[in-house]
């Protein structure tokens, strides 16, 4: 019995032995946590890449897109409406976050050599990328995304390298599309149909090689995409149109439609838009807009658009206050979860009908060959179409639209129905007007810039502290940060 302390010693010794070999063994099973993975893969990060940021783009597009380009305007609150914009930093924070998780999917295909997942990664890279720049101007994009490389501090590039960047992203993209066999899961715009996706590639670069055209000469590139359709396809019809389709549950519900009916409320029918719009006998104004409150629902329901840039005070009261002032139409907020609404509250990347306008003032300007009033009877015709409709009968012949006039004539009115075009579809409206100028639009009576049409975002006030010397580079070369500095191909 004298021995029972030396083997209870022995015993825990030996059980304590094995037990840290086990632990060893198990160490990193035990502290892996199964529900924090370290890799995704591409099919699971895809989707919310795309949802996060088409849901900021319309979320920036309702605030402030519509509003600067003069398709709605506000009667309370009306500060976005007098250009007294402060810190608007959504896309540019959802952009680079959002690019984190496109970063890593071209990573992964890098590594199982998926072409497919790869090239849809560079073109979504390129449009978050456009978004970006068009929006405040130079930016960081090639030191962008690369904190586990060790690079915190972050270089603004000059717009000219970004653009070639996003250039060279898309056409990657159509080259190596469908060279390998893996299936695209996860893709809520195509639903893994990377023909589909090489036609969105090579319609955006129509889209960007257009916006740089007043510092490039594009005509050889614009020419080497659309005279070669086999090696560059493009959009062929609206059934090609690269757009987000919500649901009519939660949580993927259109974003407005759950919106307080106050804040919806808030924003009326713009009546510059709304007057173009009655002018021409278009029928897309139901769809866009809702007769007077006052009038809905009667016999004699009457449209009436509020002026941009009014103040608190006037616009609130205008044609005898809110019960006589067109609202936004009901597809976009209490129906967009009907059928209908479905297929029209969409958040838009590129439409057939933009790429036709496009190739329309391509054309015009002798940038390519091609009808130029076939391409913009198929950019009237697509839009309309977008909408489940066809332009009423003599639409394309009336004065205002018939491709008649001189060449200036011509493309006043290129500009003019895509301008209507792009009524709720992303920031493009307003990204293209400050290139082409067309409409002509004039700030509002009591706007506070300067009776200047604001042409860019501040930067982010973070960047200020967190990256001064890229921040201070960036205003530097490209001008104050204010909202009338001009970007690089403004200028």
């Amino acid at each position: 019995m004298k021995y029972m302390p030396f083997f209870k010693s022995l015993l825990a010794l030996i059980i304590l032995t094995l037990a840290s070999f086990g632990c060893e063994k198990d160490f990193d099973a035990i502290n892996t946590n199964p529900n924090a993975p370290e890799r995704v893969n591409s099919g699971l990060l895809l989707p919310n890449i795309q949802r996060n940021i088409i849901n900021q783009v319309l979320g920036e597009t309702w605030g402030i897109g519509n509003i600067v380009i003069q398709h709605t305007a506000k009667n309370q609150f009306v500060n976005e409406d007098r250009y007294l914009w402060g810190e608007i930093n959504g896309i540019w924070n959802t952009g680079y976050n959002t690019l984190r998780d496109v970063n890593n999917i071209i990573i992964q295909s890098d590594a199982n050599n998926e072409q497919n997942y790869k090239g849809i990664a560079l073109v979504m890279r390129a449009w978050i990328f456009s978004l970006i720049t068009d929006a405040y101007g130079d930016c960081p994009y090639s030191d962008a995304i690369k904190a586990k490389e060790g690079v915190n501090y972050t270089n603004y590039d000059p717009q000219e390298q970004i653009y070639n960047g996003i250039l060279t992203d898309l056409a990657t993209a159509n080259n190596i599309l469908g060279t390998s066999g893996e299936v695209v899961a996860g893709d809520l715009i195509y639903k893994g149909d990377v023909q589909k996706w090489k036609r969105l590639a090579n319609s955006l670069r129509v889209r960007y090689l257009m916006r740089i055209s007043r510092k490039r000469n594009v005509g050889a590139d614009l020419a080497a995409i659309v005279n070669n359709p086999a090696a560059n396809p493009i959009f062929q019809s609206v059934a090609d149109n690269a757009v987000y389709t919500f649901l009519a549950n939660a949580p993927d519900q259109f974003p407005l439609h759950t919106t307080r009916i106050g804040s919806f409320n808030e924003f009326r029918a713009s009546k510059t838009l709304l007057d173009t719009l009655i002018s021409l006998g278009d029928t897309r104004m139901p769809i866009f807009f809702r007769p007077t409150p006052a009038t809905e629902g009667s016999g004699n329901p009457e449209y009436v658009g509020l002026p941009n840039g009014l103040g608190d005070v006037e616009a609130l009261q205008y044609n005898g206050g809110p019960q006589f002032q067109s609202r936004i139409g009901n597809l976009y907020f209490e129906n967009a979860v009907t059928p209908q609404g479905l297929a029209i509250a969409k958040g838009v990347i590129m439409t057939y009908a933009e790429l036709q306008f496009l190739l329309a003032e391509a054309a015009e300007k002798g940038l390519i060959t091609g009808n130029a009033e076939s391409f913009y009877t198929n950019g009237i015709e697509g839009s309309f179409a977008f909408y489940g409709l066809t332009p009423p009968a003599g639409y394309l012949t009336q004065a205002q639209v018939a491709y008649t006039g001189s060449s200036t004539d011509k493309l006043n009115k290129i500009g003019l129905q895509k301008w209507i075009s792009l009524f709720f579809q992303g920031m493009e409206a307003w990204f293209d007007w400050r290139r082409t100028r067309i409409p002509a639009l004039t700030p509002g009576p009591t706007n506070q810039n300067n009776n200047m049409i604001p042409v860019r975002f501040r930067y982010p006030t973070i960047e200020q502290s967190l990256n001064q010397a890229g921040y201070q580079a960036a205003i530097q070369r490209q001008g104050p940060d204010d909202l009338n500095s001009k970007m690089w191909y403004l200028k």
